[in-house]
C-alpha cells in the first residue's frame, strides 16, 4: 500500500490532467449550450497540451546545446543528459491551432445566434 501511495504522488499532475480531461469531456457530452461545449473542447485541448509538455520534462537534463571547447572533444554525448524539444515545439504549434479553432468557433456560435436566435442545442434542432 506505501508503494501505490508514492506512485499516485509521484505522478499527481497526471492525474490533475486526466481530472481536466474528464471536466471538458463531461462539458462536450452533457452540456447542450453551445458556448458552453466549445469551453469543454478548449479545456480537454488544454489538458492534452499540458500532458505532452509533462511527458517531455525530464530532471536534471539540460538543454540540446553541445558545447565545443577542450573538455567536450574527448566526452561522448548520450541523449539521455538533454531535454528532447520535439514535444514542446509541437505543442506550441498546438497551442496556436487551439486559439484559432476556439476563436473559428465562437464566430460561428454568434452566426448560429443571430439565425436562431438560441445557443441551446435541442432548440436549434427543433427549429431546423
Amino acid at each position: 500500500m506505501d508503494m501505490l501511495q508514492e506512485i499516485l504522488i509521484a505522478r499527481a499532475n497526471y492525474w490533475a490532467y486526466i481530472a481536466l480531461m474528464m471536466v471538458g469531456l463531461y462539458a462536450i457530452i452533457v452540456k447542450q449550450n453551445l458556448v458552453k461545449k466549445i469551453v469543454g473542447l478548449n479545456i480537454l485541448q488544454t489538458a492534452v497540451i499540458l500532458l505532452y509538455i509533462s511527458i517531455g520534462a525530464k530532471r536534471n537534463a539540460t538543454i540540446p546545446i553541445i558545447e565545443h571547447g577542450h573538455d567536450s572533444l574527448n566526452t561522448a554525448v548520450t541523449a539521455t543528459d538533454y531535454i528532447n524539444p520535439l514535444p514542446h515545439v509541437l505543442m506550441l504549434t498546438a497551442i496556436v491551432v487551439a486559439v484559432a479553432t476556439f476563436g473559428v468557433a465562437l464566430a460561428l456560435i454568434i452566426k448560429i445566434y443571430r439565425q436562431y436566435g438560441t445557443l441551446e442545442e435541442d432548440e436549434i434542432l427543433e427549429k431546423m
